[in-house]
């Protein structure tokens, strides 16, 4: 007798012009023959970005049918098809040290340089860089966002929003440590600028602790002094309190690590304020946050490209991840 139980034959497909399979194929093979038949279907149009033949499964009988074998071994894969997802580097060294890892010739690194949240950005798996090159999946990736020191987040947080004096002077108090007295570069390069005079560290103590006494006091006036310095007068109503108007600075610098762990820069700040139905409202304005931040960013990019050997873009590279 003959033995019909299930067989597996193997034979190779030419389907021009695409890779649809016409199930007249399967059932000219006998529809009363049994058995599974592996079958190689060729590319014969030379699809970009396809194998040249990809392997089916012929299931004969009364309901012949075309599978892909890829279902059938992938419970027994021992390894991903290809590397894919996004690790998360904590440091900058981190960063680098993935990169080069898994870097291939055609990497790259992209930088958003947005002050506000800076990223760096490696595509492991990026197109290839000849023209008409392959285009490739773009899923590995290795990301670095640069972490904002919480004494930096404060500052912006902050910035050029009106406060109301009791909450400004807790605000200068608390960060107090964060403001430095100016070098004498600072005062070369931005009091004739702003045309006003850099406030020392201990001013800004006593404006602190003056706005602190005059709380509830109403203003009386405010006159703006050749210097840059304003002078505010209020009608005192708290005991003990010499009555002298108070010198406001026009401007105080910040020495201040934008990035956590990272070095400290000196940025200019612009102190403002403005009387609002009897009472002073205060905001400040930090000088180009962005130009400093910004610096850093390139500065840092320039640092990945020499210690990967990769091209480097400012930018975000295409969705795919």
């Amino acid at each position: 007798m003959t033995d019909k139980t299930t067989n597996a034959e193997a034979t190779t497909l030419s389907l021009p012009g695409c890779l649809g399979f016409d199930l007249d194929i399967a059932a000219q093979l006998g529809t009363k023959a049994n058995g599974v038949e592996i079958a190689a279907l060729k590319n014969m149009s030379n699809m970009p970005g396809l194998p040249g033949e990809v392997p089916v499964a012929l299931r004969r009988g009364e309901t012949p049918t075309v599978e892909g074998l890829e279902r059938l071994f992938e419970p027994y894969r021992l390894h991903p098809t290809r590397k894919t997802g996004t690790a998360q580097a904590q440091t900058f060294e981190s960063f680098c040290d993935l990169t080069n890892r898994h870097k291939t010739e055609n990497s790259a690194i992209f930088a958003n340089i947005d002050w506000r949240k800076p990223t760096l950005t490696t595509v492991i798996d990026y197109h290839e860089a000849t023209n008409g090159g392959k285009a490739d999946f773009a899923k590995h990736r290795i990301h670095y966002a640069f972490p904002l020191s919480e004494e930096w987040r404060k500052w912006v947080e902050k910035d050029g929003e009106p406060m109301q004096q009791n909450e400004f002077a807790w605000f200068l108090e608390d960060r107090i440590v964060e403001v430095s007295s100016p070098t004498e570069e600072d005062k070369a390069l931005y009091e004739s600028q702003f045309n006003t005079k850099i406030a020392l560290a201990s001013q800004l103590v006593e404006l602190s602790r003056g706005l602190s006494v005059r709380v509830d006091a109403t203003v009386k006036a405010t006159t703006t002094l050749q210097t840059g310095e304003g002078q505010i007068a209020f009608e005192e109503t708290h005991k003990g309190d010499d009555g002298k108007p108070l010198k406001v600075p026009g401007l105080f610098m910040l020495y201040i690590a934008p990035f956590f762990m990272g070095e400290k820069v000196r940025i200019p700040v612009r102190l403002r304020y403005r009387p609002v139905n009897g009472k002073i409202v205060w905001f400040y304005n930090i000088f180009r946050p962005d130009q400093f931040v910004t610096q850093h960013i390139r500065d840092t990019l320039f640092e990945a490209a020499d210690k990967t050997g990769l091209p480097t873009y400012s930018g975000t590279p295409e969705n795919g991840a």
